[in-house]
């Protein structure tokens, strides 16, 4: 009989390519998880793993039955959440993935709430960027993301929190009178500072000011909107800032801050669960939440 622990520990070693980092991720020896891999070859009748002079990897019938395991843990996960969450909201394990440009300025209002008012949930934090945290919601690593939205995927559900509008960032001495408002003309001339590529917020900054010449951009190991601001106030270029970053980002001073001409571009962020997820009452009231403490 096949078992879950046997697809649990097949996906390890599909995921991380090697049966050492696949037992170490689930906590037993090599052998005991290469024994489990071996049974379920045995009660599938195929091979899952082909061995290979530069390492192993999964045979064509391994990568299909490497999904199929995927989705039935996923929806085990989610069978158990059902019954363990059902008469209590926000309690237990909650996994929440949140993009690098969200985090420090959600987070620190929204944690003492959580706490004080959900004494028995068991937040665990993920921070990383879009594409990273939609792969670990659908493989059932995360139970719910915040990220900008609208997020398109048939497996996934979101729902809007709020909309966060952008400012331009100048050097402090550089002031433009007070009437005047930012336009994307108003930056063609001067080099424009972006995350690093893979954070949306560059790809949204680069759309709306319709930039598709490289030679004024600088996305050079920027990974924090906190290094763009150090870089503006020293004099380095301009940047798009989000509404929600000002009071934590401008507490040196050092920058200049200007509204967009309407319409202003903004982005709108919300929260993101699988559809099959039982939780959609703690994903609605954490939700709450959020904007509450934003």
């Amino acid at each position: 009989m096949i078992t879950l622990k046997q697809l649990r520990f097949f996906d390890a070693v599909a995921r991380f390519g090697h049966f050492g980092r696949a037992a170490e991720h689930c906590a037993v020896t090599q052998p005991a998880l290469s024994m489990q891999i071996k049974e379920l070859e045995r009660e599938l009748g195929v091979e899952l793993i082909e061995r290979r002079p530069r390492g192993l990897g999964l045979s064509a019938t391994g990568q299909e039955i490497a999904g199929r395991a995927k989705r039935i843990l996923t929806e085990a996960r989610d069978l158990a959440d059902f019954a363990r969450h059902r008469a209590s909201v926000l309690s237990g394990p909650l996994r929440l993935g949140i993009i690098p440009t969200a985090a420090p300025y959600i987070l620190p209002p929204l944690l003492p709430v959580l706490g004080k008012k959900f004494p028995d949930l068991e937040l665990h934090i993920r921070e990383t960027q879009t594409q990273s945290l939609l792969g670990e919601l659908l493989d059932g690593s995360l139970d719910l993301i915040l990220a900008t939205l609208p997020i398109e995927h048939p497996d996934i559900e979101a729902s809007k929190l709020f909309e966060d509008r952008f400012l331009l960032a100048l050097p402090q001495g550089r002031r433009i009178a007070s009437h005047v408002r930012a336009t994307p003309d108003l930056m063609k001339e001067d080099r424009i500072l972006l995350l690093e590529e893979g954070h949306c917020l560059r790809d949204q900054a680069l759309t709306f000011c319709h930039l598709r010449r490289v030679d004024n951009i600088d996305t050079f190991g920027a990974s924090s909107l906190s290094t763009l601001v150090q870089m503006v106030a020293n004099g380095m270029g301009l940047t798009l800032l989000p509404e929600i970053s000002i009071d934590h980002e401008t507490r040196h001073g050092g920058i200049h801050l200007m509204r967009f001409a309407e319409p202003e571009p903004k982005r709108i962020l919300g929260l993101a669960w699988r559809s099959t997820s039982p939780r959609k009452r703690d994903f609605n009231e954490l939700g709450k939440l959020i904007i509450a403490s934003h």
